[in-house]
């Protein structure tokens, strides 16, 4: 390659770097929403409906970003509240933004932080297509119990047995000329997962890892 063109490589490089790969996930958004209820601040969860996408699960609000309505993720996070917890938009004051998560299963997930303007729990009407039901957890719950902590392992699967029995394989590592362990699963990586045991409802995954996430911002004050 000329030297020209070598150097005009800057003009080219982003100038915020993304993530490599992107868009083969699910990209979406949550809100760590809190409501002043009894005099202290409370994270808002919802029990998401069971006929939905990792149903009867406890997540916060939001959803799935459409680059085709949501000009940024800030948008999708008050789009996604407005729809199923009734909050309209004006009334979350949005103070910030959490680390972006990107899971194993294949998600990225950017989570916001933002205060509703209520007066009383009663003004949020859920959709019930999408959500069961939801409830409050005082912030302070959180800083005095820690979570749960286990350990999961993630591995990579160079074949499959398909429905017939048969072996499907999906990356053909021997006829890469790569070495024979790439023709076995391979990597067997750990990846922690916190669990909140609390109202008698488990908050765990992604949400979990996002309030321990949120909780030790808050004690570092």
């Amino acid at each position: 390659m000329q030297k020209e063109k070598i150097m005009k490589l800057k003009e080219v490089l982003p100038l915020i770097p993304g993530i490599n790969g992107s868009e083969e996930y699910f990209k979406s958004a949550v809100l760590v929403l809190m409501v002043l209820h009894n005099g202290e601040y409370h994270l808002v969860f919802q029990k998401r409906a069971q006929k939905i996408r990792q149903g009867g699960e406890v997540c916060f609000p939001g959803g799935h970003h459409d680059p085709e309505v949501d000009p940024d993720f800030e948008h999708t996070v008050l789009r996604e509240t407005e729809e199923e917890l009734g909050i309209a938009r004006e009334k979350v004051s949005i103070i910030g933004k959490l680390d972006t998560i990107v899971a194993p299963m294949g998600a990225i997930i950017n989570p916001y932080v933002g205060i509703a303007d209520l007066q009383s729990l009663a003004e949020i009407i859920i959709d019930k297509k999408e959500v069961e039901y939801i409830f409050t957890v005082p912030i302070v719950h959180f800083q005095k119990n820690k979570p749960d902590e286990y350990q999961v392992s993630y591995i990579n699967y160079p074949s499959f047995i398909n429905e017939e029995g048969k072996e499907i394989i999906t990356f053909p590592a021997r006829e890469l000329g790569l070495p024979e362990r790439y023709t076995k699963p391979w990597g067997d990586r750990s990846y922690k997962v916190y669990a909140y045991k609390v109202q008698g409802e488990i908050i765990w995954g992604s949400t979990a890892r996002i309030v321990y996430d949120f909780i030790r911002r808050v004690n570092s004050l």
